[in-house]
């Protein structure tokens, strides 16, 4: 993939990985961190990072919703990322803050590319023209055994009483999620200069530790994270 935002201010950032991975944990922890240092932060989320990409958001992810055929997915999840980058995160890179964003592109690459068949150059024909042609500094890929992922994920939603709205893909076989995970390892192997594979296993405090490392070239010239 090609168009880094190296030549924008700020620093964009995406945490990816399978269902119950940890995602949005580490990047509510590394925001915190951030805007603790002084930096202008913006947590952020696909789907759903605008108002119409809250609306997109429920429709994607329903759990008993009206079945969608993998093109019309892919254009949805296209479609929110389009706004999500007109509204929320070129105009936050212009004013130099930080953002991280719950996932991203490689989602879609690994979600409908790799578990829908729909294959990664279908997915990135559509990223070719701005502003989708914009990719991060860096990608944090939280690797998991997805047996364990899944549990964690249905779990949660069980406990946040969010399964009916939010349920669709933790509703897959593991076969599908497995496939979603290989997707993500090749994505890692082809640009290992900006997607960054961390061990998801073990406490929230750990994983942090683990991307700390993996951001240490990126958060250095920006300050030092506060302790």
């Amino acid at each position: 993939m090609t168009g880094s935002p190296s030549g924008r201010a700020g620093l964009f950032l995406s945490f990816e990985g399978i269902e119950g991975s940890g995602k949005s944990s580490q990047v509510a922890r590394l925001a915190r961190r951030l805007a603790d240092a002084g930096h202008e932060v913006v947590a952020t989320r696909e789907p759903g990072g605008t108002p119409l990409g809250a609306r997109l958001r429920s429709v994607l992810l329903e759990k008993d919703g009206a079945p969608i055929a993998p093109c019309v997915e892919l254009l949805l999840y296209a479609a929110d990322r389009a706004q999500h980058l007109s509204e929320v995160i070129l105009p936050a890179l212009r004013r130099g803050a930080a953002v991280l964003c719950d996932r991203y592109l490689d989602a879609t690459v690994a979600y409908q590319g790799y578990g829908r068949g729909l294959g990664a150059a279908t997915v990135l024909a559509l990223h070719r023209e701005p502003p989708l042609d914009l990719r991060p500094h860096r990608t944090l890929l939280l690797d998991l055994d997805p047996a364990i992922g899944l549990a964690r994920a249905r779990a949660r939603n069980a406990a946040e009483g969010i399964d009916a709205a939010e349920g669709r893909f933790e509703g897959e076989t593991l076969a599908f999620h497995r496939a979603v995970r290989e997707g993500y390892l090749a994505l890692a192997a082809a640009e290992p200069g900006r997607v960054r594979v961390v061990d998801a296993a073990g406490t929230e405090d750990e994983v942090e530790a683990r991307i700390e490392a993996a951001l240490r070239d990126l958060l250095a010239p920006i300050g030092e994270l506060a302790p």
